[in-house]
């Protein structure tokens, strides 16, 4: 089963990342005390409006294979997005509408690692991220996600 094992949120660009067990996503603004809901992300100014500032996603599995080839020990939420998955490939999501939980999402593109994320962690994650560091999302329907929370894409 694809689901949720991890939600995060910075309250500033410069913030780290907080752990939570529940969040609350809102269509159009994005997770509620996230810096991109209160407009003050490293991005905020570029993404203000485009809809895929409102939530990001990325894969554990992604996460473990980058720590494990580079003899890393990185936290999931030191990797700035706001959900983490397992179980499924968040790349084919991009254009597609998916739930997660009671939340309606629609992948709007992929989030790849950026000169922000290269500070933060190791210039390493741009070579070895490109096309797996996640996937911007924009919020159809809102409501609580809950650590757990399965993951199921839409049938076209």
């Amino acid at each position: 089963m694809s689901k949720v094992t991890g939600i995060y949120i910075a309250e500033s660009a410069s913030a780290n990342m907080k752990s939570l067990s529940t969040a609350t996503l809102e269509a159009g603004k994005g997770v509620v005390g996230d810096r991109y809901y209160n407009a003050r992300g490293t991005f905020s100014q570029k993404l203000a409006d485009l809809p895929d500032f409102e939530v990001t996603l990325i894969e554990a599995e992604k996460i473990d294979s980058f720590n494990k080839e580079h003899s890393f020990d990185y936290g999931h939420g030191d990797f700035r997005r706001n959900i983490v998955t397992h179980g499924i490939d968040l790349n084919v999501l991009e254009g597609q509408e998916f739930t997660v939980g009671s939340i309606r999402l629609r992948g709007v593109r992929l989030c790849e690692p950026c000169a922000h994320l290269a500070e933060v962690l190791t210039p390493k994650v741009i070579p070895a991220l490109v096309h797996k560091a996640g996937l911007r999302a924009q919020i159809l329907l809102g409501g609580t996600l809950r650590i757990g929370d399965a993951i199921v894409v839409s049938k076209q």
